[in-house]
């Protein structure tokens, strides 16, 4: 019978009802643990492997010198280089292509390269419409080299404590 009353005078004054805007009151002053994720974006380590890019010295000269070790360990056989000796003697790319669609963004290109010509940099956000789009040429590689230098070098230099 006591049960039937407190079932009762529950019901009446919607006690659940009163909780739950006390618990949304709760943590309507709180701040929020979330990010407006397009205006704010959240921290990332220095080993995040993103986007690959192409690297170039400070004197501008492309630093890849076509050891093609990168096309040797990359499991996915997503790199392709073709490469020819220069007047100098020294050997360059004529042609480094990453095909984004199959890679599988494990880092072992960054970590054999011996001068740190292909890295992995920050840009996570490099979404596209089409296939072709995630082609990646010689030339795509060395303008996001280009746009993505200081960011990379930060985490290189962050990082190279742990190498």
């Amino acid at each position: 019978m006591i049960w039937q009353l407190d079932r009762t005078a529950r019901s009446f004054l919607l006690i659940e009802l009163v909780s739950g805007f006390a618990l949304t009151l709760k943590y309507f002053f709180k701040k929020p643990v979330t990010i407006n994720y397009p205006f704010e974006k959240g921290p990332l380590s220095p080993r995040f492997r993103g986007e690959h890019a192409l690297r170039r010295y400070p004197n501008g000269e492309e630093r890849c010198i076509a050891c093609k070790l990168c096309e040797a360990i990359c499991p996915a056989q997503a790199i392709t280089i073709e490469a020819e000796a220069r007047a100098d003697g020294s050997r360059r790319t004529t042609r480094y292509d990453i095909d984004m669609t199959k890679c599988i963004y494990c880092g072992f290109c960054q970590e054999a390269c011996p001068v740190d010509a292909i890295v992995e940099g920050p840009n996570f956000e490099f979404a596209a419409e089409t296939r072709e789009e995630l082609f990646y040429n010689k030339d795509k590689l060395l303008a996001n080299g280009e746009r993505w230098e200081s960011a990379i070098a930060a985490n290189l230099q962050a990082d190279a404590a742990y190498r």
